[in-house]
């Protein structure tokens, strides 16, 4: 039998991109014949991203898609968890809806797990050879600031901490407690996969093609200053 890959996309406001991420997760062939399961969490958007959606599913009634729509805006960390609860996958990575991130490199993450040797999979955007846009000078330094801080806690040595795709095994991701609700996902995750025993996580290296704020970027410098709580809280308080 085929394994299966959930595809959990948070989404906010983005009625611009969301048939094009779409499109192009369509377009992706997955190693080994993995299938493919879409889960949608229109995280309350105030634009047109909800009739987005439903159109798109209109027109590709053959794809096997899930929608949740939030009553009301909860914040990523929420969405990802609500996306999650839904996931029959075996194994579950995150994808933004913007275009910052490569669908076609799922397969990156993907191959040392179904070679048998990883349970989670971090792409790093600091490492290897792809195409990176060149922006924010300050936002780098704090990305990596903060996986130095999360790594001096974890005791694990990763380069991307924040890196948005992650991939789990269905049974590594489905028995953690998250609690988060906005960006704090990402340290609090990592924070809690590093204390499973025995577990394999790996990295590979893969593309960024990142947005500036007049193209959609969302995180800011508050986020910055939430992760380091984050950090702090799940690796020092609460396990």
């Amino acid at each position: 039998m085929n394994k299966k890959l959930s595809i959990i996309i948070p989404v906010y406001n983005e009625q611009e991109t969301i048939h094009l991420i779409l499109d192009l997760i369509q377009d992706v062939k997955l190693l080994e014949e993995t299938q493919k399961e879409i889960i949608i969490v229109n995280d309350f958007s105030t634009d047109n991203t909800k009739e987005s959606i439903l159109n798109y599913s209109l027109k590709n009634s053959n794809l096997p898609m899930k929608i949740i729509n939030h009553e009301k805006n909860l914040g990523k960390g929420a969405a990802i968890q609500s996306g999650i609860a839904e996931a029959t996958g075996d194994f579950v990575i995150i994808q933004d809806a913007d275009l910052e991130y490569d669908p076609q490199e799922y397969n990156l993450l993907l191959k040392p797990i179904l070679s048998g040797f990883a349970d989670v999979v971090y792409g790093s955007r600091f490492m290897g050879g792809n195409p990176h846009r060149v922006l924010f000078f300050y936002h780098t330094i704090g990305n990596k600031f903060l996986t130095f801080l999360s790594n001096a806690f974890t005791g694990i040595n990763i380069t991307d901490m924040e890196t948005c795709y992650k991939l789990f095994k269905h049974e590594i991701i489905k028995k953690i407690q998250l609690n988060e609700k906005r960006f704090g996902f990402e340290p609090e995750v990592t924070a809690k996969i590093s204390r499973i025993k025995n577990i394999r996580i790996y990295e590979v290296g893969i593309s960024y093609y990142g947005r500036t704020y007049d193209e959609g970027k969302k995180i800011g410098w508050k986020d910055g200053f939430r992760a380091i709580y984050c950090i702090l809280k799940y690796n020092l308080f609460v396990k």
